[in-house]
């Protein structure tokens, strides 16, 4: 107990040195309970040790502090940053080639949280290499994924919310004619081919490895299918563009893939300009290479997908970039299905692309998910080829390590119902700091005077209602004891000492004032909303701010007038 007392004395009189002589004891309690974990089994009596030895030390002069802590110089040592966990270094990185790395997503819905895995890699990447990283719109299926024209835009920002420096940016829906130019030089090079077989026949002939009858006509005669392509001779379903590769590849899919076909469906960015339209692979590849891309990073899925693409860049005689194959992410952050989010944003079911129970950036940013957190997730978890998943769990605490510091704190009443206090005989002094951890910023101060001796506070009804016959803690207030419960509840006054609720295991409830308070709500992940009462000075706040409702959770600022918050976790 002499150890504790005397790392008491230590913390009580470098935090009363910092704040103008007056220690804090909540401070002091915290710095005893992290060197001695054990004390909290006898957490009644550390606590009065420790008011006792704050009461003290506050009593001495500034000057008598500042000799005093002296003596103990390692406070004032700087301790040593923690080294920043980084990525593994990247294979085959060439001296005079500049490292680029690329993020290619269709723009047919939002970006979620599994997108920030494969765009933190490449964009930490580049910037480890003084590299570039490309942000590249792959948006040429529009049949399959037709793309939606506010997403271009959405992408960009949400990009730019993690920290990512897009050096170069391109739409593939712009440059079908290069794609023209090198089906063309595949025709006459006769490392590609139009297949004009009907579907269910060339299926039969490439299971069996067997070539179809076009393969082996001339660049010529594909030359002149190919003006049938572009000219609407051959309709939809008529004319499929093939690579040529080995027709006896025990893989099936890797056996003369489909490079270009034709689609009659309206692009939103292009309309009906063009009727002949690439396919993932091969618009990919040709990208990769014009773009000089040099580290692909992608999910395990797209094996096959890589092999295929090795065939067009051999027959071109270009070089492979280096591939990264990466698990599968599974994150716990509500619905990441793209096709689901657009069909319920379309049918009304979620109210925008940033409604709180999706897992979509922008509705994790709108709940008060910092970008630094997921980039802290992200590298913390790495570029393996090993499949993982992601709680939200792990994705709160990580988040709340930033919020910790940076939230000033705030009361918000929920369900609020009125707590009569009788028998308060003298005014009452609130004094509530921002943050207990940094005073410097101030606090929010109330003064209350009872009339004829009664006090009226609006509490939550649920902590109300389990507190009824018990004693409780009206924080920063006094001790009540409260004698009936209801919309109108009552309570008489005990005690002012908050230390006699500790001694007592009396449970803490927060409060507002009717004067002092606005409306609020508070928007839940289910989407759910909390109405109740909010502190008055929640009224200038900012949008965006995240700030902390004591014994209720972190929250955004989403708007002021009215005031609402989105709740992020507890």
């Amino acid at each position: 107990m002499d150890k504790i007392r005397e790392s008491a004395l230590k913390y009580a009189v470098y935090n009363a040195t910092q704040y103008n002589g007056k220690a804090n004891t909540g401070s002091v309690m915290g710095r005893i309970f992290a060197e001695y974990p054990k004390a909290k089994a006898n957490a009644k009596e550390i606590q009065r040790m420790i008011s006792e030895v704050v009461t003290e030390v506050n009593s001495w002069t500034l000057e008598k502090q500042k000799e005093t802590v002296k003596q103990w110089p390692e406070l004032f040592e700087v301790k040593k940053i923690e080294e920043k966990k980084t990525l593994p270094a990247l294979k085959n990185v060439k001296k005079d080639v500049m490292v680029k790395t690329r993020f290619a997503p269709n723009p047919d819905g939002p970006l979620h949280m599994g997108s920030a895995e494969p765009i933190i890699f490449c964009d930490e990447y580049a910037k480890m290499y003084n590299g570039h990283f490309i942000l590249r719109f792959e948006d040429t299926s529009a049949d399959i994924k037709p793309p939606i024209l506010e997403m271009y835009d959405k992408i960009v920002k949400d990009l730019e919310w993690l920290g990512c420096k897009i050096d170069e940016k391109y739409i593939q829906s712009d440059r079908i004619e290069i794609y023209y130019k090198y089906a063309v030089e595949m025709f006459e090079k006769g490392t590609a081919y139009i297949c004009t077989c009907p579907s269910d026949i060339y299926k039969s002939l490439y299971m069996a490895k067997k070539p179809c009858p076009c393969r082996d006509q001339s660049p010529n005669e594909h030359l002149k299918r190919w003006e049938m392509m572009l000219n609407g001779t051959f309709k939809k379903g008529d004319a499929v563009v093939r690579i040529k590769t080995d027709i006896e590849h025990p893989n099936p899919a890797i056996r003369d893939w489909p490079a270009l076909r034709i689609s009659t469906r309206s692009h939103p960015r292009v309309k009906r300009k063009y009727r002949v339209w690439p396919l993932y692979n091969f618009s990919c590849a040709i990208d990769d290479h014009l773009m000089e891309v040099t580290h692909v990073i992608r999910g395990k899925e797209h094996e096959v997908n890589g092999l295929r693409q090795k065939w067009l860049f051999d027959h071109m005689g270009w070089q492979n970039p280096e591939v990264i194959n990466i698990g599968r992410l599974g994150i716990e952050a509500g619905i990441l299905s793209k096709s689901k989010i657009r069909v319920g944003v379309e049918n009304g079911t979620f109210q925008g692309w940033d409604d709180p129970r999706l897992g979509t950036l922008c509705a994790l940013r709108r709940r008060g998910l910092q970008p630094e957190a997921i980039r802290d997730i992200m590298i913390q978890v790495g570029p393996k080829p090993i499949n993982a998943t992601l709680s939200w769990g792990n994705i709160a605490a990580a988040n709340k390590k930033l919020l910790e510091t940076r939230a000033n704190r705030y009361f918000f009443v929920n369900d609020p119902v009125t707590l009569t206090i009788s028998n308060v005989e003298e005014d009452l002094n609130a004094k509530l700091a921002l943050h207990p951890d940094h005073l410097e910023r101030g606090n929010r101060e109330y003064f209350i005077k009872p009339e004829n001796g009664v006090v009226k506070l609006l509490v939550p009804k649920k902590d109300v209602e389990q507190a009824e016959g018990k004693l409780v803690r009206i924080m920063g207030l006094m001790n009540v004891m409260v004698e009936s419960v209801g919309n109108e509840s009552s309570a008489k006054y005990h005690s002012r000492d908050h230390q006699i609720a500790r001694e007592k295991g009396a449970p803490f409830i927060h409060w507002v004032t009717a004067d002092n308070s606005v409306e609020a709500e508070v928007v839940m992940p289910d989407a759910t909303k909390a109405v109740g009462k909010a502190e008055k000075l929640c009224s200038g706040l900012k949008v965006d701010e995240m700030i902390q409702f004591e014994r209720f959770g972190f929250v955004r600022v989403d708007s002021i007038n009215p005031l609402v918050f989105f709740y992020a976790h507890n």
